[in-house]
């Protein structure tokens, strides 16, 4: 494992900091965390900005439109962006770092020609469509169902958790078309368009006030069979390869985000007076935030073990859990530190006297919901027992 940088990967951490140094500070202000019509199109105009500039999908392969970068230059990039606090394009995150990726690793070439480019230009968002009221954390006991009609599946059945869904264009969306099949065998990947008749999608407030998820209800809509990713009943195994993404390269900026955020807080506390004397003196604060400091530092060693993988052209496995488990117990605590020094000002949403208290209050609200989001750590635990360490199933 080479963790050092070459030189020619240092004139592109070179090239993309003086991008970003141009390019962050003139974009407008980040809209407000309830508006989604106004954060889907910052966050697509920002996709068209890396786009013109050769930076969207860079560790995608140039035949499907990426800039062939290397892991390690996808990993510099991410490292320059969160240090620029350029965007994080969360309208179009399930395009870029989930449902592209699985296009470009299991699509056929039409499927990589229609949706890839459209993903990198930020002109069409996408949605994930795999969570359902009784298949959330048993992701395979999904009942939604897709019966084949001619050139068609007819989808009919209820999702939640619906990322993005009221701004999408198009659905990454898990269905069942064997019912007579063992749970995890009779499952098909499909891409659904969102514009389709038979959609009702109702927006679900989270406890941050944003609308980032929604339910979805499917009466009887119609799909085209060309619109299959895999073969039909192998739903399980792309969604895998789907799930593979999500769980390890595609925390990259969360994990950078987070090594940010403790740095704040420890500038933070150097200011903040606690009993006549500043919050920093607290010995007991300045050891966790030292624990803490170090279980992010292995976590990004951790994380260049991955590319070193990833540069051999492994696909993210059971790698990604053990870091998607550790990462988000680790954010819960980032945000129980903060809330701890904050003290009141931590039950409010909005800044007080130049705080940034509430911006740790919504980070740390969204830090419980990553220990659920992309599978719940009891799944994360039974994966690395069974797949990694080989214990019995039970």
């Amino acid at each position: 494992m080479d963790l050092s940088y070459s030189p020619t990967e240092q004139r592109f951490r070179d090239e993309v900091r003086a991008w970003l140094t141009d390019t962050v500070p003139k974009l407008p202000p980040e809209p407000p965390i309830e508006n989604w019509q106004a954060r889907h199109d910052y966050d697509t105009a920002w996709q068209r900005k890396l786009f013109e500039a050769g930076y969207a999908g860079i560790h995608w392969p140039v035949e499907c439109g990426g800039r062939g970068a290397t892991p390690v230059e996808h990993l510099i990039f991410c490292e320059e962006a969160e240090r620029a606090h350029a965007p994080y394009g969360t309208a179009n995150f399930v395009g870029i770092m989930h449902a592209g990726p699985t296009i470009v690793a299991e699509g056929t070439a039409e499927q990589r020609r229609r949706f890839l480019p459209p993903i990198l230009r930020g002109e069409e968002v996408w949605c994930q469509g795999f969570s359902e009221p009784d298949a959330g954390s048993d992701l395979a006991s999904l009942r939604t169902r897709a019966v084949r009609d001619g050139d068609d599946y007819v989808i009919t059945g209820q999702k939640i958790w619906t990322s993005h869904a009221p701004v999408a264009d198009f659905c990454e969306i898990l269905v069942r078309t064997d019912p007579d099949a063992p749970k995890h065998c009779g499952i098909t990947w499909l891409i659904m368009p969102m514009d389709l008749p038979g959609i009702d999608i109702r927006p679900l407030r989270t406890i941050q006030g944003s609308s980032d998820f929604a339910e979805m209800f499917l009466d009887e809509v119609r799909v085209p069979v060309a619109n299959r990713v895999g073969a039909e009943n192998d739903g399980w195994r792309v969604a895998m390869v789907t799930m593979g993404f999500e769980r390890g390269t595609a925390f990259v900026s969360e994990l950078l985000n987070a090594m940010v955020t403790l740095e704040e807080l420890a500038a933070l506390a150097r200011k903040a007076v606690r009993r006549s004397a500043p919050a920093w003196e607290d010995q007991g604060l300045r050891r966790d935030m030292g624990h803490l400091s170090a279980q992010l530092e292995a976590l990004w060693a951790l994380t260049r073990r991955h590319v070193s993988q990833a540069a051999r052209g492994d696909l993210p496995g059971v790698g990604g859990s053990v870091f998607k488990l550790r990462y988000t117990e680790l954010r819960k605590q980032l945000g129980e530190l903060a809330a701890r020094l904050l003290g009141r000002a931590s039950l409010s949403l909005d800044n007080l006297d130049g705080l940034s208290n509430g911006d740790h209050t919504a980070e740390r609200l969204r830090g419980l919901s990553l220990t659920i989001a992309g599978g719940t750590s009891q799944i994360q635990r039974n994966i690395i027992a069974e797949r990694l360490l080989g214990m019995p199933k039970g």
